[in-house]
């Protein structure tokens, strides 16, 4: 859970650093996991990987107020339901965290995009 002492953090972006935070570390799961499934988990691989160093970066932004991070928020959506989208194709259970778990983080950061 987000630290509740950052004084500039309301619900929304404490809900929204967790969400980023969840979603970088299943992504890691995922993308080393898929080191073991063969080539064709290339584009897993990449994508999980982006979003692991978006969402870790978006939820420091937010954590520090940083007058940028509204505009992270966007490309950390699309990265995030771009690479949900990739994971749901494959059986793999971590596969199927990541599509679980990315929507959500997604939504988050939407919101914060419009905020």
């Amino acid at each position: 859970m987000a630290v509740q002492r950052i004084e500039h953090a309301d619900d929304h972006v404490r809900e929204c650093i967790d969400n980023c935070l969840e979603a970088a570390q299943v992504c890691e799961w995922c993308a080393d996991a898929c080191l073991d499934e063969g080539e064709e988990m290339a584009r897993c691989i990449r994508l999980c990987r982006d979003v692991a160093d978006i969402t870790t970066i978006h939820a420091r932004w937010m954590a520090r107020n940083s007058g940028y991070h509204r505009e992270l928020a966007a490309v950390c959506a699309d990265l995030c339901e771009e690479c949900a989208e990739e994971c749901e194709q494959h059986d793999h259970d971590h596969c199927q965290a990541c599509a679980e778990i990315l929507p959500e983080c997604a939504e988050s950061c939407r919101e914060m995009a419009s905020a």
